[in-house]
Protein backbone atom coordinates (compact mmCIF):
# COMPACT_ATOMS: atom_id res chain seq x y z
CA UNK A 1 0.00 0.00 0.00
CA UNK A 2 3.08 2.42 0.78
CA UNK A 3 4.68 1.48 -2.63
CA UNK A 4 0.84 2.62 -4.32
CA UNK A 5 0.53 5.48 -2.09
CA UNK A 6 3.88 6.77 -3.17
CA UNK A 7 3.66 6.00 -6.32
CA UNK A 8 -0.34 8.09 -6.75
CA UNK A 9 2.11 11.09 -4.93
CA UNK A 10 4.78 11.17 -7.96
CA UNK A 11 2.18 10.89 -10.82
CA UNK A 12 0.40 13.54 -9.31
CA UNK A 13 3.66 15.89 -8.78
CA UNK A 14 4.58 14.97 -12.34
CA UNK A 15 1.52 16.30 -13.75
CA UNK A 16 0.92 19.33 -11.55
CA UNK A 17 5.25 20.42 -12.49
CA UNK A 18 4.31 19.78 -16.05
CA UNK A 19 1.08 21.66 -15.42
CA UNK A 20 3.26 25.05 -14.16
CA UNK A 21 5.29 24.73 -17.35
CA UNK A 22 2.38 25.53 -19.71
CA UNK A 23 2.16 28.77 -21.60
CA UNK A 24 -0.50 31.24 -21.63
CA UNK A 25 -2.33 30.80 -25.34
CA UNK A 26 -1.52 34.95 -25.36
CA UNK A 27 2.27 34.43 -25.54
CA UNK A 28 2.70 30.97 -26.73
CA UNK A 29 5.83 31.21 -29.36
CA UNK A 30 8.20 34.54 -29.84
CA UNK A 31 8.00 33.41 -33.26
CA UNK A 32 3.86 34.45 -33.72
CA UNK A 33 3.13 30.58 -34.19
CA UNK A 34 0.79 28.77 -31.53
CA UNK A 35 2.38 25.43 -31.15
CA UNK A 36 4.35 25.90 -28.01
CA UNK A 37 2.39 25.09 -25.06
CA UNK A 38 4.81 24.59 -22.22
CA UNK A 39 8.75 26.04 -21.64
CA UNK A 40 11.40 24.80 -19.12
CA UNK A 41 14.75 25.58 -18.92
CA UNK A 42 14.62 27.64 -21.42
CA UNK A 43 13.69 25.55 -23.70
CA UNK A 44 9.97 25.08 -25.84
CA UNK A 45 8.05 21.89 -26.14
CA UNK A 46 4.99 21.24 -28.75
CA UNK A 47 4.14 18.08 -27.07
CA UNK A 48 3.07 16.16 -24.64
CA UNK A 49 5.58 13.60 -24.60
CA UNK A 50 8.48 16.21 -25.46
CA UNK A 51 7.83 18.13 -21.86
CA UNK A 52 7.39 14.61 -20.07
CA UNK A 53 11.09 13.09 -21.17
CA UNK A 54 12.42 16.91 -20.40
CA UNK A 55 11.01 16.73 -16.78
CA UNK A 56 11.69 13.34 -16.54
CA UNK A 57 15.25 13.95 -17.50
CA UNK A 58 16.34 16.87 -15.71
CA UNK A 59 13.70 17.16 -13.07
CA UNK A 60 13.27 13.88 -11.29
CA UNK A 61 14.04 15.13 -8.30
CA UNK A 62 12.36 18.51 -8.03
CA UNK A 63 9.32 16.03 -8.58
CA UNK A 64 10.40 13.76 -6.31
CA UNK A 65 10.65 16.66 -3.45
CA UNK A 66 7.03 18.17 -4.57
CA UNK A 67 5.74 14.36 -4.07
CA UNK A 68 7.40 14.69 -0.36
CA UNK A 69 9.43 11.61 -1.63
CA UNK A 70 13.30 12.98 -1.24
CA UNK A 71 15.01 12.85 -4.78
CA UNK A 72 15.61 9.22 -5.58
CA UNK A 73 14.59 7.38 -8.78
CA UNK A 74 11.50 7.39 -9.44
CA UNK A 75 8.96 4.62 -7.78
CA UNK A 76 6.67 5.25 -10.13
CA UNK A 77 4.80 1.85 -12.05
CA UNK A 78 1.89 4.09 -14.14
CA UNK A 79 2.39 7.22 -15.88
CA UNK A 80 1.42 10.61 -15.27
CA UNK A 81 -2.25 11.58 -16.10
CA UNK A 82 -2.75 12.17 -19.73
CA UNK A 83 0.85 11.11 -21.04
CA UNK A 84 3.76 8.29 -20.83
CA UNK A 85 5.42 7.32 -17.72
CA UNK A 86 7.87 9.50 -16.44
CA UNK A 87 10.93 7.47 -17.11
CA UNK A 88 11.20 5.67 -14.26
CA UNK A 89 14.37 4.53 -13.38
CA UNK A 90 15.94 5.97 -16.69
CA UNK A 91 14.91 9.24 -15.37
CA UNK A 92 18.50 11.03 -14.51
CA UNK A 93 19.18 13.92 -12.12
CA UNK A 94 22.83 15.77 -13.12
CA UNK A 95 25.16 14.67 -10.33
CA UNK A 96 24.14 11.66 -8.98
CA UNK A 97 25.75 8.49 -10.06
CA UNK A 98 23.21 5.94 -9.81
CA UNK A 99 20.69 7.35 -12.52
CA UNK A 100 22.56 6.38 -15.28
CA UNK A 101 21.43 2.93 -16.62
CA UNK A 102 23.41 0.18 -17.56
CA UNK A 103 24.21 0.07 -21.21
CA UNK A 104 22.69 -2.83 -23.05
CA UNK A 105 25.00 -4.90 -25.24
CA UNK A 106 22.42 -5.72 -27.77
CA UNK A 107 22.98 -6.09 -31.50
CA UNK A 108 20.10 -6.77 -33.96
CA UNK A 109 19.21 -10.05 -35.34
CA UNK A 110 19.95 -9.55 -38.99
CA UNK A 111 19.88 -13.60 -39.96
CA UNK A 112 16.87 -12.38 -42.07
CA UNK A 113 18.58 -9.69 -43.59
CA UNK A 114 20.72 -10.64 -46.73
CA UNK A 115 24.42 -9.59 -47.35
CA UNK A 116 23.75 -8.15 -50.34
CA UNK A 117 20.91 -5.63 -48.83
CA UNK A 118 23.20 -5.17 -45.26
CA UNK A 119 25.77 -3.58 -47.85
CA UNK A 120 24.22 -1.86 -50.61
CA UNK A 121 25.70 0.98 -51.78
CA UNK A 122 22.07 2.54 -51.95
CA UNK A 123 21.85 4.08 -48.65
CA UNK A 124 21.57 6.87 -46.39
CA UNK A 125 23.85 9.19 -44.15
CA UNK A 126 22.15 9.61 -40.70
CA UNK A 127 23.62 12.29 -38.08
CA UNK A 128 22.64 12.63 -34.60
CA UNK A 129 23.41 13.49 -31.07
CA UNK A 130 22.00 13.04 -27.50
CA UNK A 131 23.30 14.63 -24.57
CA UNK A 132 22.55 12.17 -21.73
CA UNK A 133 24.70 11.24 -18.50
CA UNK A 134 27.34 8.36 -19.48
CA UNK A 135 28.81 6.74 -16.34
CA UNK A 136 30.74 4.02 -18.47
CA UNK A 137 32.14 5.95 -21.70
CA UNK A 138 34.58 2.89 -22.64
CA UNK A 139 31.60 0.50 -22.39
CA UNK A 140 29.69 2.58 -24.50
CA UNK A 141 32.12 3.38 -27.10
CA UNK A 142 33.13 -0.47 -27.27
CA UNK A 143 29.16 -1.68 -27.86
CA UNK A 144 28.75 1.77 -30.73
CA UNK A 145 32.13 0.10 -32.31
CA UNK A 146 30.76 -3.23 -32.22
CA UNK A 147 27.19 -2.80 -33.16
CA UNK A 148 28.39 -0.47 -36.60
CA UNK A 149 30.90 -3.28 -37.09
CA UNK A 150 27.60 -5.62 -36.89
CA UNK A 151 25.42 -3.08 -39.62
CA UNK A 152 28.74 -2.38 -41.78
CA UNK A 153 28.33 1.08 -41.43
CA UNK A 154 31.24 3.80 -41.50
CA UNK A 155 31.75 6.96 -40.19
CA UNK A 156 32.71 9.11 -37.17
CA UNK A 157 31.31 8.61 -33.56
CA UNK A 158 32.39 10.44 -30.35
CA UNK A 159 31.68 9.14 -27.05
CA UNK A 160 31.62 10.99 -23.94
CA UNK A 161 30.65 11.47 -20.51
CA UNK A 162 28.49 13.77 -21.56
CA UNK A 163 26.61 11.84 -24.53
CA UNK A 164 27.08 10.60 -27.87
CA UNK A 165 27.41 12.77 -31.10
CA UNK A 166 27.32 10.51 -34.63
CA UNK A 167 27.42 10.43 -38.43
CA UNK A 168 27.11 7.21 -39.95
CA UNK A 169 26.76 5.43 -43.48
CA UNK A 170 25.08 1.96 -44.30
CA UNK A 171 22.80 0.58 -46.80
CA UNK A 172 18.88 1.51 -46.20
CA UNK A 173 18.27 -2.34 -44.16
CA UNK A 174 21.96 -0.87 -41.89
CA UNK A 175 20.69 2.53 -40.92
CA UNK A 176 17.16 1.58 -40.27
CA UNK A 177 18.64 -0.98 -37.93
CA UNK A 178 20.51 1.18 -36.37
CA UNK A 179 18.45 3.76 -35.68
CA UNK A 180 15.99 1.13 -33.88
CA UNK A 181 18.62 -0.20 -31.76
CA UNK A 182 19.80 3.08 -30.37
CA UNK A 183 16.23 3.91 -29.36
CA UNK A 184 15.90 0.36 -27.45
CA UNK A 185 18.76 1.69 -25.89
CA UNK A 186 18.20 1.63 -22.46
CA UNK A 187 20.96 4.25 -21.79
CA UNK A 188 18.65 6.57 -24.48
CA UNK A 189 15.49 5.53 -23.58
CA UNK A 190 13.16 8.79 -22.97
CA UNK A 191 15.95 10.91 -24.23
CA UNK A 192 16.74 9.97 -27.74
CA UNK A 193 13.83 9.64 -30.55
CA UNK A 194 13.24 8.96 -33.93
CA UNK A 195 12.95 12.82 -35.20
CA UNK A 196 16.65 13.40 -33.42
CA UNK A 197 18.04 11.05 -36.62
CA UNK A 198 18.79 13.58 -39.72
CA UNK A 199 18.56 11.48 -43.00
CA UNK A 200 20.27 12.21 -46.24
CA UNK A 201 20.99 9.73 -49.34
CA UNK A 202 24.29 8.38 -49.07
CA UNK A 203 25.87 5.27 -47.67
CA UNK A 204 29.10 3.27 -46.25
CA UNK A 205 31.14 4.91 -49.42
CA UNK A 206 30.66 8.07 -48.05
CA UNK A 207 33.20 7.88 -44.92
CA UNK A 208 36.93 6.22 -45.65
CA UNK A 209 36.68 3.77 -42.46
CA UNK A 210 34.88 3.64 -38.88
CA UNK A 211 36.34 6.06 -36.30
CA UNK A 212 34.56 5.01 -32.58
CA UNK A 213 36.55 6.82 -29.66
CA UNK A 214 35.95 8.42 -26.22
CA UNK A 215 36.52 12.66 -25.98
CA UNK A 216 36.08 15.15 -23.08
CA UNK A 217 33.56 16.83 -25.07
CA UNK A 218 30.97 14.96 -27.87
CA UNK A 219 31.34 18.13 -30.08
CA UNK A 220 34.79 20.05 -29.72
CA UNK A 221 34.52 23.97 -28.18
CA UNK A 222 37.66 23.20 -25.76
CA UNK A 223 35.66 24.24 -22.60
CA UNK A 224 34.95 21.56 -19.83
CA UNK A 225 31.56 20.67 -20.02
CA UNK A 226 31.27 21.20 -16.14
CA UNK A 227 32.13 24.78 -16.41
CA UNK A 228 29.99 25.49 -20.05
CA UNK A 229 26.94 22.78 -19.75
CA UNK A 230 24.61 22.18 -22.30
CA UNK A 231 21.77 22.25 -19.91
CA UNK A 232 22.30 26.10 -20.04
CA UNK A 233 21.24 26.33 -23.71
CA UNK A 234 19.31 28.83 -25.69
CA UNK A 235 15.77 28.67 -26.23
CA UNK A 236 15.22 25.77 -29.09
CA UNK A 237 12.93 26.67 -31.58
CA UNK A 238 11.62 24.15 -34.12
CA UNK A 239 12.14 24.73 -38.51
CA UNK A 240 8.43 26.08 -38.61
CA UNK A 241 9.18 29.19 -35.74
CA UNK A 242 13.01 29.88 -36.92
CA UNK A 243 11.35 30.82 -40.37
CA UNK A 244 8.72 32.69 -38.80
CA UNK A 245 11.67 34.51 -36.73
CA UNK A 246 14.07 35.05 -40.44
CA UNK A 247 11.29 35.95 -42.48
CA UNK A 248 10.41 38.89 -39.40
CA UNK A 249 14.06 39.84 -38.99
CA UNK A 250 14.68 40.11 -42.76
CA UNK A 251 11.78 42.46 -42.89
CA UNK A 252 12.81 44.70 -40.01
CA UNK A 253 16.35 44.73 -41.21
CA UNK A 254 14.98 46.08 -44.05
CA UNK A 255 13.03 48.83 -43.05
CA UNK A 256 16.73 49.54 -40.51
CA UNK A 257 14.42 48.62 -36.97
CA UNK A 258 16.34 44.63 -36.78
CA UNK A 259 17.71 44.49 -32.73
CA UNK A 260 18.51 40.80 -33.87
CA UNK A 261 21.77 39.01 -34.99
CA UNK A 262 21.08 35.89 -37.44
CA UNK A 263 24.38 33.94 -36.08
CA UNK A 264 26.08 31.04 -38.33
CA UNK A 265 28.05 29.06 -35.60
CA UNK A 266 30.01 27.04 -38.23
CA UNK A 267 32.98 27.41 -40.03
CA UNK A 268 33.84 29.93 -42.44
CA UNK A 269 33.98 26.89 -45.38
CA UNK A 270 30.63 26.31 -43.94
CA UNK A 271 29.24 29.29 -44.76
CA UNK A 272 30.83 29.77 -47.80
CA UNK A 273 28.97 27.74 -49.71
CA UNK A 274 25.20 27.54 -47.91
CA UNK A 275 23.52 30.01 -45.72
CA UNK A 276 20.71 31.91 -44.38
CA UNK A 277 20.03 35.44 -45.72
CA UNK A 278 21.31 38.39 -43.52
CA UNK A 279 23.22 36.05 -41.03
CA UNK A 280 26.55 37.04 -39.55
CA UNK A 281 28.97 34.21 -40.12
CA UNK A 282 32.32 34.58 -38.39
CA UNK A 283 35.65 33.39 -40.43
CA UNK A 284 36.72 31.00 -37.85
CA UNK A 285 38.35 27.92 -38.82
CA UNK A 286 37.16 25.77 -35.81
CA UNK A 287 34.33 25.52 -33.98
CA UNK A 288 36.80 25.60 -30.82
CA UNK A 289 37.99 28.81 -31.97
CA UNK A 290 34.26 30.37 -31.58
CA UNK A 291 34.46 30.89 -27.73
CA UNK A 292 36.90 33.28 -28.37
CA UNK A 293 35.02 34.76 -31.21
CA UNK A 294 32.50 35.69 -28.42
CA UNK A 295 34.93 37.31 -26.05
CA UNK A 296 36.23 39.37 -28.74
CA UNK A 297 32.93 40.28 -30.34
CA UNK A 298 30.40 40.84 -26.92
CA UNK A 299 29.80 44.74 -28.05
CA UNK A 300 28.25 43.25 -31.13
CA UNK A 301 25.93 41.44 -29.09
CA UNK A 302 25.19 43.40 -26.24
CA UNK A 303 21.21 43.64 -26.04
CA UNK A 304 20.47 41.73 -29.51
CA UNK A 305 18.38 38.95 -29.77
CA UNK A 306 20.18 36.20 -31.07
CA UNK A 307 18.99 33.63 -33.63
CA UNK A 308 21.35 30.45 -33.81
CA UNK A 309 22.14 27.93 -36.42
CA UNK A 310 24.51 24.92 -37.50
CA UNK A 311 24.45 21.82 -39.17
CA UNK A 312 22.74 19.66 -36.66
CA UNK A 313 21.89 21.60 -33.60
CA UNK A 314 24.68 20.21 -31.61
CA UNK A 315 27.03 23.36 -31.96
CA UNK A 316 23.98 25.67 -30.83
CA UNK A 317 24.07 23.36 -27.63
CA UNK A 318 27.32 24.56 -26.02
CA UNK A 319 27.64 27.30 -28.55
CA UNK A 320 24.25 29.01 -27.00
CA UNK A 321 25.39 28.11 -23.10
CA UNK A 322 28.74 30.01 -23.60
CA UNK A 323 26.79 33.00 -25.34
CA UNK A 324 24.75 33.29 -22.55
CA UNK A 325 26.81 32.94 -19.82
CA UNK A 326 28.36 35.73 -21.08
CA UNK A 327 24.95 38.03 -20.23
CA UNK A 328 25.09 40.42 -22.88
CA UNK A 329 22.14 39.48 -25.00
CA UNK A 330 18.79 39.57 -24.32
CA UNK A 331 18.07 36.59 -25.65
CA UNK A 332 19.34 33.12 -27.67
CA UNK A 333 17.39 30.91 -29.65
CA UNK A 334 18.53 27.96 -31.46
CA UNK A 335 17.20 25.95 -34.37
CA UNK A 336 16.48 22.72 -32.78
CA UNK A 337 17.93 20.02 -35.47
CA UNK A 338 19.48 22.75 -36.94
CA UNK A 339 20.10 23.51 -40.93
CA UNK A 340 19.27 19.55 -41.83
CA UNK A 341 15.35 20.07 -40.09
CA UNK A 342 14.66 23.37 -41.74
CA UNK A 343 15.98 21.81 -45.33
CA UNK A 344 13.34 18.93 -44.85
CA UNK A 345 10.78 21.72 -44.26
CA UNK A 346 11.56 24.55 -46.19
CA UNK A 347 13.42 23.24 -48.92
CA UNK A 348 12.94 26.70 -50.87
CA UNK A 349 13.12 28.67 -47.80
CA UNK A 350 15.64 31.46 -46.58
CA UNK A 351 18.69 29.16 -46.36
CA UNK A 352 20.40 29.41 -50.07
CA UNK A 353 23.52 27.30 -51.45
CA UNK A 354 24.89 23.86 -50.49
CA UNK A 355 25.04 22.61 -46.71
CA UNK A 356 28.36 21.30 -45.58
CA UNK A 357 28.88 17.76 -44.09
CA UNK A 358 31.80 16.02 -43.10
CA UNK A 359 32.12 13.21 -45.02
CA UNK A 360 33.53 12.71 -49.07
CA UNK A 361 30.07 14.34 -50.25
CA UNK A 362 31.16 17.50 -48.45
CA UNK A 363 27.90 19.09 -49.37
CA UNK A 364 24.40 17.76 -50.49
CA UNK A 365 21.93 20.57 -51.75
CA UNK A 366 18.40 21.50 -51.05
CA UNK A 367 18.22 24.35 -53.70
CA UNK A 368 19.61 25.44 -57.15
CA UNK A 369 21.83 28.19 -55.76
CA UNK A 370 25.11 28.86 -56.52
CA UNK A 371 26.49 31.33 -53.69
CA UNK A 372 30.19 30.94 -53.90
CA UNK A 373 32.76 31.23 -56.58
CA UNK A 374 36.06 29.69 -58.05
CA UNK A 375 39.04 30.96 -55.68
CA UNK A 376 40.83 31.50 -59.33
CA UNK A 377 38.52 32.74 -62.05
CA UNK A 378 35.50 33.96 -59.69
CA UNK A 379 33.52 31.98 -61.71
CA UNK A 380 30.19 30.32 -59.59
CA UNK A 381 31.22 27.40 -58.26
CA UNK A 382 30.81 25.33 -54.81
CA UNK A 383 32.15 21.96 -54.99
CA UNK A 384 35.04 21.52 -52.40
CA UNK A 385 38.25 19.93 -53.12
CA UNK A 386 41.50 19.46 -51.12
CA UNK A 387 44.63 21.50 -51.46
CA UNK A 388 46.74 19.44 -53.93
CA UNK A 389 49.74 20.83 -52.18
CA UNK A 390 50.81 17.03 -49.90
CA UNK A 391 51.45 19.47 -46.57
CA UNK A 392 48.31 21.31 -46.18
CA UNK A 393 44.70 20.02 -45.90
CA UNK A 394 42.71 23.13 -46.79
CA UNK A 395 39.52 22.86 -48.90
CA UNK A 396 39.76 24.76 -52.39
CA UNK A 397 37.16 26.18 -54.62
CA UNK A 398 38.53 25.52 -58.10
CA UNK A 399 36.15 24.85 -61.01
CA UNK A 400 36.99 22.08 -63.98
CA UNK A 401 38.41 24.98 -65.98
CA UNK A 402 41.03 26.20 -63.99
CA UNK A 403 41.73 22.29 -62.69
CA UNK A 404 42.87 21.89 -66.57
CA UNK A 405 45.15 24.58 -65.54
CA UNK A 406 47.06 23.22 -63.16
CA UNK A 407 45.29 25.63 -60.61
CA UNK A 408 44.68 22.75 -57.69
CA UNK A 409 45.85 24.59 -54.73
CA UNK A 410 44.32 26.54 -52.40
CA UNK A 411 46.66 29.71 -52.33
CA UNK A 412 50.59 30.63 -54.76
CA UNK A 413 52.89 29.26 -52.05
CA UNK A 414 50.25 25.37 -51.77
CA UNK A 415 50.70 25.92 -55.79
CA UNK A 416 54.13 26.56 -55.48
CA UNK A 417 55.56 24.04 -52.91
CA UNK A 418 53.33 21.49 -54.20
CA UNK A 419 56.29 19.60 -56.22
CA UNK A 420 58.69 20.17 -54.02
CA UNK A 421 57.63 19.95 -50.41
CA UNK A 422 58.61 17.18 -48.23
CA UNK A 423 57.56 15.69 -45.31
CA UNK A 424 59.51 16.62 -41.72
CA UNK A 425 62.54 14.04 -40.73
CA UNK A 426 60.21 12.23 -38.61
CA UNK A 427 58.20 11.92 -41.07
CA UNK A 428 54.86 13.74 -39.83
CA UNK A 429 53.29 15.68 -43.02
CA UNK A 430 53.13 19.57 -42.13
CA UNK A 431 49.43 21.10 -42.04
CA UNK A 432 47.71 24.16 -42.75
CA UNK A 433 51.31 26.69 -43.37
CA UNK A 434 50.31 28.24 -46.37
CA UNK A 435 49.24 31.74 -47.18
CA UNK A 436 45.49 30.90 -46.62
CA UNK A 437 45.94 30.13 -43.08
CA UNK A 438 48.66 33.29 -42.43
CA UNK A 439 46.37 35.93 -44.08
CA UNK A 440 43.24 34.80 -41.70
CA UNK A 441 43.21 35.92 -38.68
CA UNK A 442 42.92 33.31 -35.55
CA UNK A 443 40.36 35.12 -34.35
CA UNK A 444 38.61 37.93 -36.06
CA UNK A 445 36.90 41.26 -34.62
CA UNK A 446 33.94 41.96 -36.32
CA UNK A 447 33.48 45.65 -37.49
CA UNK A 448 29.93 45.88 -38.45
CA UNK A 449 28.05 49.26 -38.42
CA UNK A 450 24.33 49.30 -36.67
CA UNK A 451 23.46 50.31 -40.25
CA UNK A 452 25.32 47.03 -41.94
CA UNK A 453 23.53 44.68 -39.35
CA UNK A 454 20.04 46.49 -39.82
CA UNK A 455 19.98 45.86 -43.87
CA UNK A 456 21.52 42.41 -42.88
CA UNK A 457 24.66 42.12 -44.35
Amino acid sequence: AGRKERAAARRKAFSLFVKAKEVPAASRCPGGGEGVRWRCCRQAFEELPGIHRHVALHHSGDVGRQAGLGAGPAEAAGSPAGGPAPAGSTARLSGHSWSSPEISWALPDTSHVSHGDLTSHVGDVLLYYCYCEVRDPEKLCAWQKALCQHLHLTGKVRVASEGINGTVGGSKVATSLYIKVMLSQPLFKNILCQEDFKSSAGGAQCFPDLRVGVFKEIVPMGIDPKIVSYKETGIHLSPQEFHREVEQYLSQATQGQSDTILLDCRNFYESKIGHFQGCLAPDIRKFSYFPSYVDENLELFKDKRVLMYCTGGIRCERGSAYLRSKAVCREVYQLKGGIHKYLEEFPDGFYRGKLFVFDDRYAICSNEDIISACRYCGVLWDQYKFCSSQHCRQLVLTCPGCCNKGLTACCPVCQEKELKVTSRASGQILKEECECTRRRPRVPIEHVSPRMLDTGK
